[in-house]
């Protein structure tokens, strides 16, 4: 089985962006990829800024245009297909990500329960979250999703070791504060953190964002990135940040770190 972790652009036109992804998935398929994971609003971006007369337009139904796309595409080459979506339903908006069977229907379906991708303040009749943490089997064995900060989360660390899935699909969208997209820093202040909570589990985790390539949106900003973590911590491989691009990896090799662990350290 193999795996393509795609860092695909996102710019202000969301159905460009959907275009550009499809051409990816398939770039990945033809390299022989059978299971392709995109980041959180891969496609959108993640553009909410807690203001619903803002936010609901930008929300995809589901099913919906990004998600019908998807499924065709999933379908077509015979693939898993797993990505993240700003679904609306109603005047409700969730984080969400879904996993795409080959036959074009949704395996699984995630609504983060994790919080903090919106404002304490936003509210709460609009921006929500999920109650259940799904597991899936697949052809590559059992799966959950989480989904950004997720993996901070301590309640739901407990409930992936109780669980033991086989991977956790990890989607993100994150961003310094100070705008950066500095590799040197991420290795030193947010990896090791990383390695230490995936370590934690007990889980290999494959984790993927998009990347923004046009400054459209302060919400929107990413710096990208794509990661297989063993289930020590190790990484396998990566795809540097700041860097369209598609990360391949053989989960049959997922045996033991490829480079030393980070050191453990206290929470």
């Amino acid at each position: 089985m193999r795996a393509a972790l795609v860092v695909n652009p996102v710019a202000r036109d969301w159905k460009a962006n959907l275009e550009k992804a499809a051409a990816m998935i398939h770039e990945a398929a033809a390299g022989g990829a059978n299971m392709v994971l995109l980041g959180e609003m891969a496609v959108t971006g993640m553009v909410n800024n807690d203001n619903p007369a803002h936010d609901l337009p930008i929300g995809q139904s589901i099913p919906g245009p990004i998600t019908r796309r998807f499924a065709r595409t999933a379908a077509s080459l015979g693939i898993w297909l797993g990505f993240g979506i700003l679904e609306r339903e109603g005047t409700r908006l969730y984080d969400t990500a879904l996993l795409v069977s080959p036959d074009g229907g949704i395996r699984l379906k995630y609504r983060r329960i994790q919080p903090q991708w919106h404002a304490k303040s936003a509210d709460p009749a609009v921006y929500c979250q999920g109650e259940e943490f799904p597991k899936a089997q697949t052809a590559f064995g059992s799966v959950v999703f989480m989904v950004c900060g997720d993996l901070y989360d301590d309640g739901l660390k407990s409930e992936v070791r109780r669980m033991r899935p086989d991977w956790v699909l990890h989607l993100f969208a994150r961003s310094f504060p100070d705008g950066s997209r500095d590799q040197a820093k991420w290795n030193r202040e947010e990896l090791p953190e990383h390695q230490r909570l995936v370590a934690g589990m007990g889980v290999p985790v494959l984790a993927t964002s998009y990347l923004c390539v046009e400054p459209f949106s302060p919400e929107a900003d990413t710096f990208g990135g794509a990661m297989v973590f063993g289930r020590d911590g190790g990484i396998k491989a990566d795809l540097p940040l700041d860097q369209v691009g598609i990360l391949e990896y053989d989960l049959r090799r997922l045996k033991g770190c490829s480079r030393p662990c980070a050191p453990p350290q206290k929470p």
